[in-house]
C-alpha cells in the first residue's frame, strides 16, 4: 500500500461522526468548531517501541494504549474527549499489522465519542504520537494546583498492576493475563473526571507512579502530603509481593497505572464515596494534604518508608545535578 491507500482504508473513518468536525483526514488541515462556553484542553504522547512497548507486542493493543494514554490525560483535567490526531512511523508497510493497531485504536476512540481527524504516515523505526484534543465547561478544569491543607487524598482502581505484570515479563516469568491487560491495555477513567469536576480541588493521572504523580500536586499546590501504605488499593498479586519482599515500589513508583489521583474537602468525602458506587469503581482515600512541604510515607507499623518520591523518568542522568 502506498501512504495515502493506507491512510484512506484504514484511517480515514476512525471514531464516531461528529457535528464539530467541519473537516478531517485528508486535507493539509483538520477544521474543528469549539462550542460556546467550552475550552479546549490538549495533550500529546509519544510511544515508542522497545520503551513503551515491546517489539512483539499485539499490535491491537498498541492501537489502544496509544489513545489511552492520552484519554487518561483529558480524565485527569476533567475533559471531554473530542479529537485525535496520529503520527504513525512504521519500519514497513504491514497491512495486517495496521489493520490490528487501527482495531484497538479504532475501538477505544469509539467507546469515548472521539473522532481522529488528522495526522501523518512516516516509514522509520516504530513510534506512535498521538495528540489528543477535550472539551471542558470554561472554569470548571481540574488542575494541579489546587490542592489546600486539610485535603483528603483517594485514587481510583488498584496500583502497581501493570508494573508487576512488566517485572516478571522482564524476569521470564509467568504473567497473569489480567496482570498483562492492566499493562498493554490500560483504562482510562474519563467518566471518573468528568465527575469530578467541582469536587476535587486537584488532579493528576498515575502514569509514572503515584510517590512521583502526587509530588506534582504538591509542588503546583505549594503544600506537602503524607500517605498510608496501609490503604493503598492493591491487588492480591501486589499485595503478595509487597507481603514477602517488604518493597512498596510497585504500587508507589512503577508507573503505568493510568489511574487518577485526586484531592477533594472533606465535605466532599461523601460525594466520592457515592461516586465509587454510582460508577462501579473503586475510590480509595490514601492520605492527606497538610501545610507542610514534602511527602512522608507511613509504612503500617507506623514508621516512615524512605524511598525516592521520583517515577520513571526518560532522562534521569540529565537531572542528577540539578536534584
Amino acid at each position: 500500500m502506498s501512504e495515502f491507500d493506507l491512510i484512506g482504508r484504514y484511517f480515514a473513518a476512525l471514531g464516531p461522526e461528529r457535528s464539530d468536525v467541519v473537516l478531517g483526514v485528508g486535507d493539509d488541515c483538520a477544521l474543528l468548531e469549539i462550542p460556546a462556553g467550552q475550552t479546549l484542553a490538549v495533550s500529546i504522547d509519544t510511544l515508542a517501541s522497545g520503551v513503551h512497548f515491546f517489539a512483539d507486542c499485539d499490535p491491537e493493543h498498541i492501537g489502544h494504549k496509544s489513545l489511552a494514554v492520552g484519554l487518561s490525560d483529558l480524565a485527569a483535567m476533567g475533559a471531554e474527549p473530542a479529537w485525535a490526531t496520529l503520527a504513525l512511523t512504521l519500519p514497513e508497510s504491514d497491512e495486517n499489522w495496521i489493520r490490528a493497531f487501527a482495531t484497538g485504536f479504532g475501538r477505544l476512540a469509539s467507546a469515548h465519542g472521539m473522532r481522529l481527524v488528522g495526522g501523518d504516515t512516516t516509514r522509520g523505526p516504530l513510534s506512535v504520537a498521538v495528540q489528543v484534543h477535550g472539551l471542558v465547561p470554561t472554569g470548571a478544569a481540574i488542575r494541579r494546583s489546587g490542592a489546600r491543607p486539610g485535603e483528603a487524598i483517594f485514587v481510583s482502581g488498584t496500583l502497581g498492576d501493570a508494573g508487576l505484570a512488566l517485572r516478571r515479563k522482564l524476569a521470564g516469568e509467568p504473567v497473569a493475563p489480567e496482570l498483562w491487560h492492566r499493562l498493554e491495555c490500560p483504562e482510562p477513567r474519563v467518566a471518573l473526571g468528568r465527575h469530578l469536576r467541582g469536587i476535587a480541588s486537584a488532579m493528576i493521572d498515575l502514569s509514572d507512579g503515584l510517590a512521583g504523580d502526587l509530588g506534582h500536586i504538591l509542588a503546583a499546590s505549594a503544600v506537602g502530603a503524607e500517605l498510608e501504605l496501609e490503604r493503598l488499593p492493591l491487588t492480591s498479586w501486589v499485595a503478595e509481593v509487597v507481603a514477602a519482599t517488604d518493597d512498596w515500589s510497585l504500587p508507589l513508583a512503577s508507573g503505568d497505572d493510568y489511574e487518577l489521583c485526586f484531592c477533594v474537602p472533606p465535605a466532599h468525602i461523601p460525594v466520592v464515596e457515592r461516586l465509587s458506587e454510582t460508577l462501579g469503581l473503586t475510590l480509595t482515600q490514601v492520605g492527606w494534604i497538610r501545610s507542610d512541604a514534602g511527602l512522608d510515607v507511613r509504612r503500617p507499623d507506623g514508621g516512615q518508608l524512605r524511598m525516592p518520591a521520583r517515577g520513571y523518568d526518560h532522562f534521569p542522568a540529565a537531572n542528577d545535578g540539578a536534584d
